[in-house]
């Protein structure tokens, strides 16, 4: 339901007060928080924050306490540990209030599975893992930092590492209790605990973020040996690995290079939808003419249908990724490729 003056705090949904306090703190710091969230999440609160019209103060007063105690909480649990936290919240503000706060929080206080993995060296992670079962490879590396991931799936055997990239790529949910077994294989060093529920890893998300980050060499050979095992997956794969938010990696020589491919009004409906920051990339590598007249291209042609956005972005994304090949272009590389200067 949207924000009324009628509504009350013990009326609202978890995403009610997410839309309040973003309208509270401004745009500035309202973007800053939504480059941490998923796209999902960012048209659920956009949405939220457009049917939000009225507020009253005492509703927003608290809404903004209940989020200051909750990042205090937070801080508490960081400092000295859950019992710290509790302790001190229960002097603070009551028995019954500090076990509502510290509730809310549970989901983010529960630990990763294999956290003890993530806080090791990836060379040290290669060498433990080298003679491992591919798929015991593959779970492992889908909850280490894509980065992290990336050194050690590029320090594998050539033929290793198609087959733990498709492994990560075809992952679904996994048990808690086979999470549990291969945790076993490294008790000594187990400092995690594990979550009740099935936890979602790998995916093609997971192996295209992986992917993104390693050396071009390793990538080419993973997505040709794909190509031979499951076109369809490296299809997929290849589809994801550069998005259209992506173009603020080009440099402005690159960024030009694209747009001369590029159809005005296509290009007017793909910007509809973007990034003010990347409208600005964009914008200016742009004549200052041309670029005025898309912006009013843009203003005159109201709302548009998400699927076409989509497909003209899809368009342009194409032209980048051909040039990419054909070496017309440079994108910016978690591996660092090589550049001639």
């Amino acid at each position: 339901m949207p924000v009324t003056a009628q509504s009350t705090v013990a009326d609202l949904t978890g995403r009610e007060k997410a839309a309040i306090l973003l309208i509270t703190i401004g745009p500035e710091r309202s973007a800053q928080i939504f480059k941490h969230l998923k796209e999902a999440e960012i048209e659920s609160l956009t949405l939220e924050i457009a049917n939000t019209q009225t507020v009253l103060p005492e509703v927003r007063d608290a809404v903004l306490d209940e989020f200051y105690q909750i990042c205090l909480a937070q801080q508490y649990i960081t400092e000295g540990g859950i019992a710290y936290a509790k302790n001190i919240l229960e002097k603070a503000l009551g028995e019954n209030k500090a076990f509502e706060i510290l509730s809310k929080l549970t989901v983010s206080l529960q630990v990763r599975p294999f956290d003890f993995i993530r806080k090791t060296d990836a060379a040290q992670i290669t060498n433990f893992l080298a003679n491992e079962h591919p798929q015991t490879i593959a779970l492992i590396l889908s909850y280490l930092r894509p980065k992290q991931a990336a050194e050690v799936i590029g320090s594998l055997v050539p033929d290793k590492q198609a087959e733990v990239a498709r492994r990560i790529a075809l992952m679904e949910g996994t048990s808690p209790d086979v999470i549990k077994e291969v945790e076993k294989v490294f008790e000594k060093k187990l400092s995690a605990l594990m979550t009740e529920d099935y936890t979602q890893a790998g995916g093609v998300d997971a192996i295209v973020e992986i992917l993104n980050a390693v050396d071009r060499s390793t990538e080419k050979h993973i997505i040709e040996t794909l190509e031979v095992e499951d076109i369809e997956l490296a299809e997929e794969i290849r589809r994801r690995m550069f998005v259209f938010e992506d173009i603020l990696m080009l440099s402005n020589r690159d960024v030009q290079q694209v747009l001369k491919e590029v159809d005005q009004k296509e290009l007017g409906i793909a910007l509809k939808g973007c990034s003010e920051e990347l409208k600005a990339h964009i914008f200016s590598n742009l004549s200052k003419r041309l670029a005025a007249m898309i912006q009013e291209d843009m203003d005159y042609m109201g709302p548009i249908r998400r699927s076409d956005m989509e497909e003209s972005q899809q368009k342009i994304v194409n032209i980048v990724r051909r040039l990419q090949e054909s070496g017309e272009i440079i994108v910016a590389r978690g591996g660092g490729d090589d550049v001639v200067l």
